[in-house]
């Protein structure tokens, strides 16, 4: 006898249309949020709405991305909406990234160097090889170097949503070996952002946010609780961090590094991994998105995408993020294994390893910001920049979708050979449901599909030893 659902009575009490949610719709939507592919598709929204209405109705968008709020002392934080959106709302992305880093450090792959050597390679010259070749693509004249660095980065959203959905098949080391390189990734990006793209720097207000950090990290090691004693004190050094000079979306990655991300005690998860569970929704629903709507509207016309590949800028960033990106991560993981002791994982092929190089050539989020740190008095020359980002991300996911799906027919088909039904029981009682392809050694299946039993490997004989068995064999 099985338990009836409760009954619920019905009721009188109206829903309020975006009302306050249940705690089952509550969790529903935390979770859903926390996945790759529903923090791709929002990314991916408000990149299509902000092309939209930049393209529909620019002067609105223009007027909404400089309209200012905010106080103007003690600190200057009187900023336009697509300031607040650069540099107070991605940190809180930066900040989960932080914590991502942290852990893989601490649990992760990033634990040892043996294990970690492949994916740092490969991110260290996937990096390098982009910035490369848009350096060399604007030697010339017309060419402007100083927009390196925008090619370098992965977006970890859009190439893991993607891999998740495309990959149904695919090996799960792939999924690891693709979140340590975008998370070595993020560290080398946000290093490009505080030693390049920071100016005029006030040591003061940098101090007091050194001092804040150290702060944050005494109370979080004393074991200090409470939001209402963290969130205040991340605001003020954020706050400092943006007034120093330094791009304040450091103060995310700084904080995030400084959670313990190790289990004490009978600690059921550690305090990175709570805070990281917690916020990590506000992230992909909400700062990340509104980022891109606010970075990526750019005009999209005709002449726009003939400068995207004539005119050197938005050329480098094109080729940096399909060519150097490939070139980079591929070619760093196999130099790692040829001259190193670094090993690939047994369940991964080099045809993987490609599809994956290819698809680290998604370089949305921090490409876009960096368009616009590289290039902050000449806003044309952003959105160039921008729409060459859009360009050449949208390639590498066509091409890696591509390759991936071929990849993961592959494995597909590996799995149907596995799981194949020859003796035509339908894994009924004369295997107890396990398929043939698991079976292949019992006898009683060979009898049933006529199947002569496999003949058997040559003894191997051992030094010393006249007898021949395989070691660990009982004598």
């Amino acid at each position: 006898m099985t338990d009836q659902p409760p009954v619920h009575e019905p009721t009188t009490r109206r829903r309020q249309f975006l009302g306050r949610l249940s705690l089952p719709e509550r969790t529903f939507i935390t979770d859903a949020l926390r996945t790759e592919t529903v923090g791709g598709v929002l990314l991916l929204a408000a990149a299509v709405v902000a092309l939209i209405w930049a393209n529909v109705w620019p002067h609105a968008y223009e007027s909404v991305l400089d309209y200012r709020i905010g106080p103007s002392a003690p600190l200057h934080l009187d900023l336009t909406l697509a300031v607040w959106a650069k540099d107070g709302l991605l940190t809180i992305f930066f900040f989960v990234a932080g914590i991502e880093l942290k852990r893989e450090f601490v649990a992760g792959e990033l634990r040892t160097p043996s294990a970690a050597l492949l994916p740092v390679v490969a991110a260290v010259c996937g990096v390098a090889m982009p910035a490369i070749l848009f350096a060399l693509v604007n030697s010339g004249s017309g060419g402007h170097p100083g927009g390196w660095a925008i090619p370098t980065a992965t977006d970890i959203a859009f190439a893991l949503g993607v891999l998740a959905v495309v990959g149904s098949h695919l090996p799960s080391p792939l999924r690891a070996f693709l979140l340590t390189l975008a998370v070595v990734d993020d560290l080398i990006a946000i290093l490009i952002i505080a030693i390049f793209y920071s100016s005029g720097i006030k040591f003061w207000a940098l101090g007091l946010a050194f001092a804040g950090l150290v702060l944050f990290w005494f109370l979080h090691r004393r074991g200090v609780k409470g939001w209402y004693l963290f969130v205040p004190l991340a605001v003020v050094v954020w706050a400092l961090m943006h007034e120093s000079g330094v791009h304040a979306t450091v103060a995310g990655v700084a904080m995030g590094l400084m959670l313990r991300c190790h289990r004490e005690g009978d600690e059921k998860h550690s305090p990175g991994e709570h805070i990281e569970h917690l916020v990590r929704p506000l992230s992909a629903g909400l700062a990340v998105p509104v980022f891109a709507l606010f970075a990526a509207g750019v005009t999209i016309s005709v002449p726009a995408l003939r400068e995207v590949f004539t005119q050197a800028t938005p050329l480098g960033v094109v080729i940096g993020l399909l060519v150097g990106k490939t070139v980079g991560v591929f070619g760093g993981t196999w130099l790692a294994a040829r001259f190193t002791r670094a090993e690939l994982n047994p369940q991964l092929k080099w045809a993987d390893l490609f599809a994956v190089s290819v698809l680290a050539g998604i370089g949305f989020t921090v490409s876009l910001l960096i368009s616009e740190l590289a290039f902050p008095h000449d806003l044309a020359l952003a959105d160039r920049s921008k729409t060459a980002v859009l360009v050449g991300s949208l390639l590498c996911a066509i091409v890696a979708t591509v390759l991936l799906k071929l990849r993961n027919r592959h494995y597909r088909a590996l799995c149907d050979e596995e799981d194949r039904d020859l003796d035509g029981d339908d894994g009924g009682d004369g295997d107890n449901g396990v398929q043939d392809g698991r079976q292949q050694d019992d006898p009683a299946w060979r009898a049933r599909t006529a199947d002569p039993a496999p003949a058997p490997a040559p003894a191997r004989r051992l030094p010393g030893d006249g007898l021949g068995e395989e070691p660990g064999t009982d004598r």
